[in-house]
């Protein structure tokens, strides 16, 4: 099982693929680097040799931010924006959609499940003793 940039792809797949599962590289991202790496994307996973391994490895650390990094960088904009408190960061502290779309119905997602307003039954009437 190769493992790029602290995580294990999966073997089964062809390489093209399995770069995806490295968070901030999709496929135009994984055809890029198996080019620049010189590395035929049909080869399956398992079938790498150490210097592919390598050289995949150096292309990516060299060219693009995955993994850590990204998630890094893309919480600390999150932060920014709820610190100086544009509107986009009120809707990230909120939870609600940030991109203009509709919440009076769907946005589920954001919102997460549907929270019950205001139904409650009567409490029954006390039962007096007979005497």
């Amino acid at each position: 099982m190769p493992r790029i940039v602290g995580v294990d792809l999966p073997k089964e797949k062809r390489i093209d693929i399995a770069l995806t599962y490295l968070h901030g590289i999709g496929r135009s991202t994984a055809a890029q680097v198996l080019t620049k790496a010189q590395v035929d994307p049909a080869i399956r996973a398992k079938d790498l040799t150490e210097d592919q391994i390598t050289r995949i490895t150096s292309a990516v650390s060299q060219g693009y931010k995955v993994e850590g990094d990204l998630k890094r960088e893309i919480s600390q904009n999150i932060k920014r924006l709820i610190d100086i408190g544009s509107y986009r960061g009120l809707r990230h502290r909120r939870g609600l959609p940030v991109r203009g779309q509709r919440t009076h119905t769907n946005a589920r997602t954001r919102k997460g499940p549907r929270r019950i307003i205001g139904v409650r039954k009567k409490p029954a009437a006390p039962v007096a003793a007979k005497g």
